[in-house]
């Protein structure tokens, strides 16, 4: 029975049996349409009625043809399919009754006839597309069997999108029953059927009134409050709970049933999206040769790919692991197949290789994201810590300003302010021999840092770590219960580097607002129970004591500094950063200390370099 009904769906869905359907619907109408004007079908009208009929059936099947009706899937039709019926029958309906008068004086058509078949030809038509729609959904779901009953939080364009997403392919195994949604416009309204049932604070009496199973947040700008609040009360309320991506991860297309995911930490950490000034970030990315540096690792790669969204001239892949960039220009060739680049495979502290790139390639902005940054390994290879952070940034900056380099941006961190470890005071540095290009700089042109905290998910940040270790089974490790962090997601970091070369205030220091520092110890407890299980229960949180170089809380600016505030409201800029007068004399002493592999010397050069600087020794 069932094959014979399938092997029925398949004949009428061939172009050729859509077509002779289509025509007879539409033919079909006409007579109808006579019999409606009279209230029956006089005989004095029967030529009218046969020539109406001759004359327009060419027509229909050319509008047919022309239109593609024929071709449309009745199974997954559109307001888009619809749409080019209505232009079809809309042109039928006009051509005839252009004829209608042209043949008046041999026959008598009523001029209400083609006005009247037009209208019905088009129920008739969309009512049998619809049909066919409907028995197609009806029988997926069949086969589908028990779907979860989902309460959707958000009836905004995504959630609205998600949920007829749901009910056109119930094989996906979610129903939308109900819609959570804080505007008091939308109170009691119904989209696609499904009605909003109240706000967020509603969410376990309208989850008991519809019986749902899980809870799925469909606002992309939803800040993390929002989102932990929601999963907090589908916690109490038993459900399970899903969210869309936020702003950050669909900016290109729109948002699918495909792109649900399960809550994560970024999402509970979520901040209001970062508006952009695309133009003068177009300005001076847009037809340049734009090189990034460390661009296998987490910042450079996502600096990469929204550099992409720009049309740069050429993008100029920079880094040292084959491994990290084979995998990048893997992801853009899916990505962005049509944007220039080349993989350079190169060490900044190779001067040579550097000039190299520099001669060849001549990029034009320049973004510098490599940098050893993890605080205890460095307190182990001080010296490894100075020769890439200090004086690989020097290469880069010199060669920068010998070939003509408009915009350089170098990626700071918060651990230069009053810095207690190598890797916060050799950053540091890097940001004087910045400051000291600028002034040396042609008019015109920015040599800018940008400092900014902890990126969730970068390689070798504290969530990576805490995942495996709750993998594993636990215990989670801490350092100390009050230590705090300041955190924002990779796309936010990278756009927010692109926004402050944009700004092009030569010489500056920029911070980004990051909003409230987070307990590591409530990040690692929100981690545990993301995973399904109880902190302190399942998995036991353990905490270690603080690492060498390691700081209870970290700032973004010394005492001294202040901030003045520039056109972006995320972006500030940090006042009294001046390099020592003394730059270059300090620079000569720690490189002769890294050369030998004087830690002590180095950690005394530090010292000199950058005054605020407190090592253990």
């Amino acid at each position: 029975m069932r094959s014979r009904m399938e092997g029925r769906v398949v004949f009428f869905s061939r172009p050729w049996c859509k077509f002779l359907l289509d025509l007879a619907l539409w033919t079909g109408a006409v007579p109808l349409a006579y019999f409606l004007r009279f209230e029956g079908l006089p005989p004095a009208f029967l030529r009218s009625l046969f020539v109406y009929l001759a004359v327009g059936l060419p027509v229909r099947a050319v509008l047919i043809y022309i239109f593609s009706l024929h071709r449309q899937s009745w199974q997954n039709v559109s307001l888009t399919d619809l749409w080019h019926l209505a232009w079809a029958v809309g042109l039928y309906t006009a051509t005839m009754f252009a004829i209608s008068l042209g043949v008046s004086r041999w026959v008598v058509i009523p001029r209400s006839v083609p006005i009247i078949g037009g209208g019905l030809a088009f129920l008739l038509l969309g009512a049998v597309r619809m049909a066919v729609r409907s028995r197609s959904e009806r029988s997926r779901r069949r086969d589908a069997g028990v779907a979860r009953r989902v309460l959707v939080v958000g009836a905004g364009e995504a959630g609205t999108m998600i949920a007829r997403e749901m009910l056109r392919h119930p094989e996906i195994g979610g129903t939308p029953v109900g819609f959570l949604d804080d505007d008091p416009s939308k109170g009691r309204v119904r989209f696609m059927g499904v009605r909003v049932l109240g706000g967020l604070e509603d969410l376990t009496r309208a989850a008991d009134r519809v019986h749902a199973d899980e809870v799925l947040i469909a606002i992309p700008s939803a800040p993390g409050h929002v989102v932990r609040r929601v999963v907090e009360l589908a916690r109490k309320a038993g459900l399970g709970y899903r969210i869309i991506p936020g702003m950050y991860e669909i900016l290109a297309g729109k948002v699918s049933v495909s792109q649900i995911r399960e809550v994560s930490l970024e999402d509970l950490l979520r901040r209001d999206p970062v508006e952009l000034n695309l133009e003068e970030i177009s300005d001076y990315l847009s037809d340049r040769v734009v090189l990034v540096t460390g661009a296998g690792g987490s910042i450079g790669a996502e600096i990469v790919r929204q550099v992409a969204r720009f049309g740069p001239k050429e993008v100029l892949l920079l880094g040292r692991g084959e491994n990290s960039l084979f995998e990048l220009s893997h992801d853009l060739e899916r990505r962005y197949p049509a944007l220039p680049r080349r993989t350079l495979v190169v060490d900044v502290q190779q001067r040579g290789q550097l000039e190299h790139v520099f001669r060849t390639y001549k990029p034009q902005v320049v973004f510098h994201a490599a940098a050893h940054k993890h605080v205890p390994l460095m307190e182990e290879n001080p010296a490894a810590a100075v020769l890439n952070n200090v004086f690989g940034t020097q290469n880069l900056v010199e060669l920068s300003l010998e070939h003509n380099v408009e915009r350089f941006v170098n990626v700071s961190t918060d651990k230069v302010v009053n810095p207690t470890s190598v890797m916060g005071a050799s950053k540091r540095a890097a940001e004087y021999i910045v400051q000291e290009a600028a002034h040396r700089a042609p008019e015109g042109r920015a040599y800018v840092s940008v400092r900014f905290g902890n990126v969730l998910g970068s390689r070798g940040s504290v969530v990576p770590l805490f995942k495996e270790q709750i993998r594993r089974g636990g215990p989670v490790t801490v350092t100390h219960p009050d230590m705090k962090r300041y955190f924002m997601t990779i796309p936010e970091a990278a756009q927010l580097v692109l926004q402050a070369g944009g700004l092009g205030e030569n010489g500056s220091v920029y911070v980004l607002d990051m909003g409230e520092p987070v307990k590591i110890v409530e990040l690692a407890e929100e981690l545990v129970r993301l995973s399904g299980l109880e902190p302190g229960e399942d998995i036991e949180i353990e905490f270690t004591g603080l690492r060498p170089g390691e700081k209870l809380f970290e700032d973004f600016m010394t005492a001294e500094e202040g901030t003045t505030a520039t056109r972006h409201e995320k972006i500030y800029v940090a006042r009294g950063t001046a390099p020592p007068e003394d730059l270059s004399q300090g620079l000569g002493r720690l490189h002769a200390a890294a050369d030998v592999q004087d830690e002590q010397g180095i950690r005394a050069a530090l010292k000199e370099l950058v005054p605020t600087y407190a090592s253990e020794d």
